[in-house]
């Protein structure tokens, strides 16, 4: 559960395609990177009277109360309907609301009865289909495959209420009601992180894009706002779904090459192939198909270029830079390719994160049989104007009145909380947040934040005083941008902050602690917390952040993520030392010294990540133990879709370097159950059931001096009622619940915290 909650708010060899591109004449279209993006408001409203629904309608009777006919839009989504900007389904139903359309949703609907996807009829422009805020598969399954029976984001925490693969699931629903008359645009963290092949943990092998398996007409990733008012607003103008092709943070299924712009210098399309920007190392090279074309292909050729029509040229690296970014691609290798060999899978993550900045990203385009999956470059970050605005719209803040008295635990975790910000630039390679949301931080205004957390005290039930949160993926990356728009716009780095904090970055929290500030003065406020996850590097910039926050803003913990004490796994992570960490830990207790509180920090870490051996584990157990640390809540990596580490876990190679496919940097994976429990039982030493699993693997190591019951030692020895509980097949209960009077008290929110902690001998690694 509290790993779902976690998930909320934080809440990728020179070959050439197995089935080309192949140049044809295509409608004259747009050119595919505009070079004026309008904004979110400059737009004429489709419907200049519409006026804001109280809640967006899930029936037809609700329809009739509002006096419509028919929907412009329908939302099919795996959450529960709240009216909350922190749930999708009311954020893009909001606004396209704002935009004069006509929205209804179809939540949670039963998908073993295809009239539940009929309730509202059919929509005027199109279905958009979302699995909801978390991907169905994490959200029904833990990391060590089992099934859920929770689920945060339905009515009383039933686990169940959506489909595995939600995204296909919901849309193939729809086609069979519907047919194809009507258009699919699929979208969310589901469909966004898999836009193109990628690893299915679930699975266990590199599946296809979901526009293939959904059959889907288009899928939005990242921030979708902006893509989708540009193409609701195309779709009423008359527009076919199969002619938008030139909106950024689209992807969709092709045959042929997207028009070039008549205004464009360059007249034919510029492939660049990737295994010439990255090279993985020497394999068996294919010949260029362009060079094997037969006379008749060639007279083709000759006839479009009379025409001036849209025709191939293949360019090599040191090129790259001199071809026109309107009119050039970069093309992966196919997805048979990646599903054959390891190395070219590898580099096409590391091709694909390095392409992930809005200000320089080319569109992605990969083979799929004969097809093609197009992927226009990420969306245009939203100003601060624009992310106010999507903020302001009418929501009601609570759960849709049809679910009665029935908890959506996800809604009451952010019942009274506050989203100041949206992406991250810390690149951590086991999260999907840089892959959705993007790196480039989009900030709202203070004026628009203290705003709402005057209106959840005037309006939300329940308020008693208390900001839960003012966060985002990260607590205090809030007006944290590059320095400088032109090195934005150019940077390759997955991460601003690692191996070292970019000299271009802003670290300045001043906007933050200022925030932070007014909203504890606003009248009826008596304390404003901050719960969203902690860049204590960052914060190590800026002291009086440090101290305003730890001063005012931290109840008794802090929760930061470490995720791990040893070189080897944070390198491959993308996190700090631990240095960084103590740094923080001395600023931390300082600053709560001062204040005349006993205050502790919670340090989170993953087991079983890519890159952690068995002796990596065995010492950060040594460091918990050292740090008078025992962790109830221990969270084994997770293989999200698209996440670099992901990656690792799947080829056991590094695309954070360049890709060999000889003399590779090995990557160790802990993949079987086995080593997965092992790795999970040195972050829990402390626990009896894990003592049998540790000794035995204490003993494989040549560890046996950290047996007994000293200060020095990891696990006590066995005992006799220990003994005879195993062999009766009875669970071991120690006495004094494992500790005797000399033990140390645990350091965490589950096991209560340490009054006095007494300084223990360190034991010997």
């Amino acid at each position: 559960m509290g790993f779902l909650i976690d998930q909320c708010k934080r809440i990728i060899r020179l070959f050439l395609p197995a089935e080309p591109l192949h140049p044809m004449p295509t409608p004259q279209l747009p050119s595919i990177l505009p070079s004026v993006v309008p904004t979110l408001n400059s737009y004429a409203s489709h419907r200049s009277d519409l006026k804001p629904a109280p809640f967006l309608p899930m029936s037809r009777k609700e329809m009739n109360k509002l006096g419509w006919d028919q929907c412009d839009v329908i939302i099919v989504c795996g959450d529960a309907y709240v009216d909350h900007p922190s749930f999708g389904m009311a954020v893009i139903g909001r606004t396209l609301e704002a935009q004069g359309f006509r929205v209804g949703l179809i939540c949670q609907p039963d998908w073993n009865d295809i009239e539940s996807f009929k309730v509202l009829g059919e929509p005027k422009l199109f279905f958009g289909v979302s699995a909801g805020n978390m991907d169905s598969l994490i959200n029904r399954y833990t990391a060590d495959r089992r099934i859920r029976h929770d689920d945060a984001y339905t009515p009383g925490n039933i686990g169940g209420k959506r489909p595995e693969r939600a995204v296909t699931v919901y849309t193939q629903k729809l086609r069979e009601a519907y047919k194809k008359q009507v258009p699919i645009i699929v979208g969310g963290i589901e469909a966004s992180l898999r836009r193109l092949s990628h690893y299915d943990y679930w699975q266990d092998r590199i599946r296809g894009s979901v526009l293939l398996d959904s059959t889907a007409d288009m899928l939005f990733f990242g921030n979708a706002e902006r893509a989708l008012i540009d193409v609701s607003h195309r779709l009423a103008a008359g527009e076919k779904i199969n002619e938008i092709q030139n909106v950024r943070g689209t992807a969709f299924l092709c045959k042929t090459l997207p028009a070039i712009d008549e205004s464009e210098s360059d007249t034919q399309w510029t492939e660049i192939d990737s295994t010439q920007l990255d090279q993985p190392g020497p394999v068996k090279a294919h010949l260029n198909p362009y060079q094997m074309i037969d006379e008749e292909e060639k007279k083709s050729q000759q006839e479009l270029k009379a025409d001036n029509a849209s025709v191939v040229q293949i360019v090599p690296h040191l090129q790259m830079r001199k071809t026109n970014p309107n009119t050039s691609y970069i093309r992966l290798p196919s997805l048979d390719q990646v599903k054959k060999d390891t190395a070219l899978y590898a580099h096409m993550d590391r091709v694909f994160h390095k392409e992930t900045n809005p200000g320089n990203a080319r569109p992605l385009v990969q083979a799929h049989g004969r097809n093609d999956i197009w992927v226009n470059p990420p969306p245009i970050p939203l100003s601060t104007n624009e992310l106010d605005s999507v903020f302001e719209h009418n929501y009601q803040r609570v759960p849709h009145p049809s679910y009665g008295k029935a908890k959506i635990p996800a809604y009451e975790m952010i019942r009274f909380s506050v989203n100041i910000m949206r992406g991250c630039f810390g690149g951590c390679t086991f999260c999907s947040i840089t892959e959705h949301e993007g790196r480039i931080i989009q900030s709202r205004s203070e004026k628009s934040i203290l705003q709402e957390i005057e209106n959840i005290r005037d309006k939300t039930p329940g308020f008693t005083g208390t900001i839960s949160d003012l966060g985002g993926p990260t607590a205090n990356m809030y007006r944290l941008n590059c320095k400088d728009k032109k090195i934005e716009e150019s940077c390759r780095r997955p991460s601003c902050v690692y191996p070292n904090i970019c000299s271009s970055l802003e670290t300045d929290h001043s906007h933050t602690t200022a925030l932070y500030r007014k909203a504890r003065n606003i009248d009826g406020v008596k304390r404003v917390a901050i719960a969203s996850g902690l860049r204590y590097d960052l914060a190590l910039e800026d002291p009086e952040y440090v101290k305003e926050l730890v001063t005012h803003h931290v109840g008794g913990y802090l929760k930061i993520a470490p995720e791990h004490s040893e070189e080897g796994p944070l390198s491959k992570m993308m996190k700090p030392g631990m240095g960084t960490y103590d740094k923080f830990k001395v600023l931390f207790e300082k600053y709560s010294k001062a204040a005349g509180k006993k205050q502790y920090l919670i340090p989170y870490f993953i087991s079983a990540h890519p890159g952690s051996t068995d002796k990596d584990m065995l010492n950060l157990a040594l460091w918990l133990k050292e740090n008078n640390f025992k962790i109830d809540q221990v969270q084994n990596f997770y293989p999200s879709p698209m996440a670099t580490a992901s990656t690792m876990y799947a080829t056991e190679r590094n695309p954070l370097k360049p890709v060999k496919a000889v003399n590779a940097e090995p990557v160790f994976a802990a993949k079987n159950k086995e080593q997965r429990a092992l790795h999970k039982a040195f972050l829990r030493y402390h626990d009896p059931e894990s003592w049998p699993l540790l000794r035995v693997a204490l003993k494989k190591m040549g560890k046996t001096h950290l047996i007994g019951r000293g200060a020095v030692h990891l696990v006590p020895a066995e005992t006799g009622r220990e003994k005879d509980a195993r062999r009766s097949n009875k669970k071991f209960v120690p006495n004094n619940n494992g500790r005797n009077k000399k033990s140390f008290h645990a350091k965490t929110q589950h096991t209560g915290l340490p009054t006095n902690p007494s300084k223990k001998k360190k034991p010997t690694r």
